[in-house]
């Protein structure tokens, strides 16, 4: 079974060499789901030994169409859950809480892949982290398309899943993922009085042009972005906030481009991605007027992509000389040096340090005392 993206054109080539090489390994029967086969059954179909696609609407029941039974049929006994996260050595584990999304962005190909946003049950969200947590994971990554949009089916909100796993779990480490900055408000912020909540939030921002900000059909402006990243700066110390953005969207002038490096220069980002804009057939954006040259395209992410790297090591930098928890999700044996251990902290920074034992998936507070390069060095603090 294969699961397809198709986020970006580089995706899509993604999954179509995955196809080809499991053919080319000798798989004679290959199921293809996901987005990509979604959005282009046919041509899904006529990749290397493809005998069957399962749509993403009915991805729920993709065992049941494999082996041709009911989906009634896995009701008839209870059936074990297994713990992955512990059983493949994961430290974190992805929870999707919800699926689809109802925004209309002209760049984005998602919501006709993934349908109309929808919301899984407090109970069934809480039952996985569980699950999760008796497998061993540390640290718990909720999930979603357009995460930010839990619970409005039912007159909710992100914020009350939030409360009801830190209440009712005993969860080390809480992550949100990908969040719109048009979902959340200054009162979101008094989460993170639960230490258990971690300090780093991702807002894309897309671009830092009014003008191109509309052309996209973001449901936020630069300044509206502005006072919700000082707020959740004075909320939550140390926050780390990483973003996405769009280089060379359709219709975006030198001006514009200028913009946008100026706003992400103000914001002091953490990090960040920025992707080239790809053109995706069935969005808004293919048709516009003012297609950027991709040598444009290019150029203007290699400037954005340069000024995120400058705030992300300003960030880093910040941290020498203090101590920070960290969850290790890696360990080497290096000889007279011991294990050199690599993990994360709450700020989302990767860490190493070297230790007499291994100490997967435990958190140690580290001393931070070098910044080299996109990882910080330091010395496990005395436990005792």
């Amino acid at each position: 079974v294969v699961n397809t993206c198709a986020v970006t054109n580089d995706a899509v080539s993604v999954s179509r060499g995955k196809i080809r090489q499991i053919a080319r390994a000798g798989v004679n029967e290959i199921v293809a789901t996901g987005c990509w086969t979604t959005l282009q059954p046919e041509r899904a179909l006529e990749m290397p030994n493809v005998t069957r696609i399962i749509s993403n609407d009915r991805k729920d029941r993709l065992v049941s169409d494999i082996l041709n039974l009911p989906p009634e049929a896995f009701d008839l006994e209870p059936l074990t859950r297994v713990p992955l996260p512990g059983l493949h050595r994961r430290t974190r584990a992805f929870i999707k809480v919800q699926d689809g999304c109802n925004n209309q962005c002209t760049f984005c190909i998602t919501t006709v892949a993934r349908g109309e946003a929808r919301s899984r049950t407090i109970a069934d969200v809480i039952q996985d982290i569980q699950f999760a947590l008796d497998g061993g994971a540390k640290e718990i990554v909720l999930t979603g398309v357009h995460l930010g949009s839990w619970g409005y089916e039912f007159d909710s909100h992100l914020t009350e899943l939030v409360r009801v796993i830190l209440r009712n779990t005993d969860v080390p480490r809480l992550r949100l993922s990908s969040l719109e900055p048009w979902d959340l408000n200054a009162d979101f912020f008094s989460l993170w009085e639960d230490s258990r909540l971690m300090p780093h939030l991702h807002l894309p921002l897309q671009a830092g042009s009014d003008s191109t900000l509309k052309r996209m059909r973001r449901n936020t402006m630069t300044d509206s972005f502005r006072q919700l990243v000082s707020a959740a700066r004075e909320m939550i110390p140390d926050v780390a906030i990483t973003t996405d953005i769009i280089a060379g969207f359709p219709g975006e002038t030198e001006e514009e481009f200028a913009q946008t490096l100026d706003f992400v220069k103000e914001m002091n980002f953490a990090g960040g991605h920025v992707f080239t804009y790809s053109p995706r057939p069935g969005t808004g954006a293919v048709r516009m007027k003012g297609q950027v040259q991709p040598e444009i395209r290019k150029k203007r992410n290699h400037i954005l992509r340069a000024a995120l790297d400058e705030s992300a090591k300003s960030y880093r930098k910040k941290f020498l000389g203090r101590k920070m928890p960290v969850l290790w999700e890696s360990t080497s044996a290096m000889g007279e040096r011991g294990w050199q251990m690599e993990g994360l902290t709450g700020t989302y920074l990767r860490v190493q340090a070297f230790a007499a034992s291994p100490r997967w998936n435990e958190v140690d507070e580290v001393f931070v005392n070098e910044c080299g390069g996109d990882v910080l060095k330091g010395v496990i603090a005395d436990r005792g």
